[in-house]
Formats: structure tokens, sequence, C-alpha cells
């Protein structure tokens, strides 16, 4: 037997199922706006992967530091999986790096990961960053209501 946790299941509420898909709709319309601003052929750099990444990564540090423990658990479902689940992409990200080393582009495929994986790294230390500061700076450190449907 493994000494390791366990991840213990619990039921997803409709308020959260219904915040994801709204969120969903959201994140993924903000993306598809800044891919067709942002338009590049497969075999050239995504700068647009690049911008959606690493702003999802600031974006959810800010919010898990400074809204996480006051906001309830639909709120949280809407803005993480929902908005930035949506916005954000690993897969055009690899992708991207895959196509670019098939076109010959090694130096391209690995500038594409290096700066996505750093970038990413320093923006959600910046967002998680500021974020304790906002909190802390809000209201008190106040935690959300209880409610039948808030998973703290």
């Amino acid at each position: 037997m493994s000494s390791a946790p366990t991840v213990s299941a619990r039921r997803v509420s409709a308020l959260e199922l219904a915040a994801v898909f709204v969120g969903g709709l959201i994140g993924t319309s903000l993306r598809l706006l800044i891919d067709l601003a942002l338009a590049h052929d497969l075999d050239e750099f995504a700068l647009s992967t690049l911008l959606v990444n690493t702003l999802g990564a600031f974006a959810l540090g800010l919010l898990v530091a400074a809204l996480w423990p006051r906001v309830p658990g639909w709120m949280r479902a809407g803005l993480g999986p929902g908005i930035l689940g949506s916005f954000t992409t690993f897969s055009a990200l690899a992708v991207s790096v895959v196509a670019l080393t098939q076109a010959g582009d090694l130096v391209g495929a690995v500038l594409t990961a290096v700066l996505s994986i750093g970038l990413g790294m320093l923006a959600a230390w910046a967002g998680l960053t500021l974020g304790a500061r906002l909190g802390v700076a809000g209201d008190g450190g106040r935690e959300a209501p209880e409610s039948k449907d808030v998973e703290r």
C-alpha cells in the first residue's frame, strides 16, 4: 500500500459547472481575438500563444493570491478553469514547438519553449506577489461566506 496522500472526489455543483461554461466562452473568445490579431503561419513563432500563456499565468497568480480565500467556489471555478483555463493553452505551445522543429527551425523551437516556460513562471510569480499585496491591502483577509455549494 502506498503512503501517498489521496485525492478525494467531491460533487460539483450546477452553479460551478455553469460558471466554468460561461467562463470558457469568455476565455475562448478572448483567445480567438488575440490569435486573429497576431496571426502567424504554423511554422512561425507564435507570439499569440506566448502572450496568452504569459497573461494567463499572471492573472491566475494574481487571482489565487488576492481573491481565492474570499470568493465562493463557483467564482473560483468560473475564473480559473473557466476563463483562464480556456484562454491559455499548452497544446498550442506543444504544436508550435513541434512545427518549428519539423520546419528546421530548432532555434525558434527552443526559444519558444524557453520563453514560454520562463515568462510563464515569472508572470505567475509576479501575479502571486502582487496579489498577496493587494489581498492584504484589500479587505483584511476576510474569507468567503459559508454556503452549501462553496468548497473551501
